[in-house]
């Protein structure tokens, strides 16, 4: 159990997120974080001095990427400080507040700035020499495409292993477009009252049209209009299985940060001072070969356990489910409700930039917590390579 590491209240942000190949297929990720970064620090009134280690979480690469941390601190102003890279496709923003938790809690570091930021449009395309190919041929790889459908341990792509799931654990497709069309109506709870919700963490992302004009978006993009009778117009992806289109996520754009740091330097960069915000504990898990969409739960038992709290002491849920099959399994499993978590939004409906997905999901749900007057909020998700991610957040 971690002690000593805080976020500040509203000391986060997320970007919208924006569907692939729309509005920010063009712009690099390590520039639009940074720059958006830059813009939310002086909305803030923060000094980017203030950070002595930056975290860098991405998952995508981007041209330059090799210098990614410390070229992102200097972008936001901070030139004089250190960071690291981080990866691990959909867990990234959750090891990187870990990350950062855990060097507050060792003093490491005294205030550590979060930055999470993909792109999945427009994916590079990478190239490897092959002098044995046959006329000297290369090897290559499509980054988003091909990791999407291929992992290479078990041989299968992504929607795969949710076909595995829900085979051995008999769910159906009815049940995937019943709780699909549930998470569509608790994201459109987080756009009632001119999206009250979504305005206390989320900003704009500046984009140059030229050298004179840009265009800030506001607001989500891409997503889709769903009903129980589009849904079930929908043919399966895979023959016989439970998954559409409209029950899985999409691909998308965007960035998001936290501040990570002690309780006097929180306490100062609040929104609210009453409101207290401390990384509680992390949950890691791998689920065997092929099953991904199981690594959500033993990630969150092993939070739990290390909190020692049990699942009926969690105020808030909030899981990265990149397909309805997900929280399926984890509430029979966890024996919970899986109509009462996820709201406000969840990547099933608002899509996929990886990085960034599970931190504002977790931002999110600490927004939620602090609206029900405090608790514990528990976040996990699954991630590539059959493995999961949880953490756990205590607002007071």
């Amino acid at each position: 159990m971690l002690k000593k590491a805080y976020i500040p209240y509203q000391g986060y942000y997320s970007s919208p997120f924006v569907r692939w190949q729309g509005s920010l297929a063009n712009e690099n990720s390590i520039i639009l974080g940074a720059k958006t970064s830059k813009r939310w620090l002086n909305f803030k009134k923060i000094d980017p001095n203030t950070f002595d280690y930056l975290i860098l979480g991405i998952t995508v690469g981007q041209p330059a990427l090799f210098y990614g941390s410390p070229w992102a601190a200097a972008m936001i102003g901070a030139q004089n400080i250190p960071g690291v890279l981080l990866t691990q496709a959909c867990s990234t923003s959750t090891t990187g507040i870990f990350q950062a938790a855990v060097g507050i809690e060792t003093e490491t570091y005294n205030n550590v700035y979060v930055l999470m930021t993909d792109r999945c449009s427009n994916g590079p395309h990478t190239i490897w020499p092959n002098p044995k190919g046959p006329g000297g041929q290369v090897i290559s790889e499509n980054w988003v495409m091909d990791h999407f459908g291929r992992d290479p341990w078990a041989g299968k792509a992504m929607i795969n292993t949710a076909e595995n799931v829900a085979k051995e654990a008999g769910i159906k497709r009815e049940e995937c477009d019943l709780l699909t069309l549930r998470r569509c109506l608790q994201y459109q709870d987080a756009l009632a009252n001119d999206r009250d919700f979504q305005k206390k963490y989320m900003f704009g992302v500046e984009i140059a049209l030229s050298k004179k004009k840009s265009v800030l978006i506001e607001k989500d993009e891409g997503i889709m209009e769903t009903t129980e009778e589009g849904l079930q117009k929908l043919k399966p992806v895979i023959p016989e299985g439970v998954h559409t289109f409209g029950s899985q996520t999409h691909p998308a754009d965007g960035n998001c940060a936290l501040i990570v740091t002690t309780k006097k330097k929180a306490d100062e960069l609040s929104a609210d001072k009453k409101i207290n915000i401390r990384v509680v504990s992390y949950g890691h898990a791998r689920a065997k070969k092929g099953f991904m969409a199981m690594a959500v739960v033993p990630a969150a038992q092993m939070a739990l356990e290390k909190a020692g709290l049990n699942i009926n002491d969690i105020k808030v849920i909030k899981t990265h489910n990149p397909f309805a099959v997900n929280d399926i399994y984890m509430a029979n499993m966890l024996n919970i409700d899986p109509n009462k978590f996820n709201n406000y939004g969840s990547s099933l409906i608002f899509g996929h930039p990886q990085a960034p997905t599970a931190g504002r999901l977790i931002i999110e749900g600490i927004e939620e917590t602090v609206m029900l007057g405090g608790g514990y909020m528990l976040f996990t998700g699954c991630a590539a390579g059959d493995t999961g991610a949880a953490i756990i957040i205590k607002v007071t």
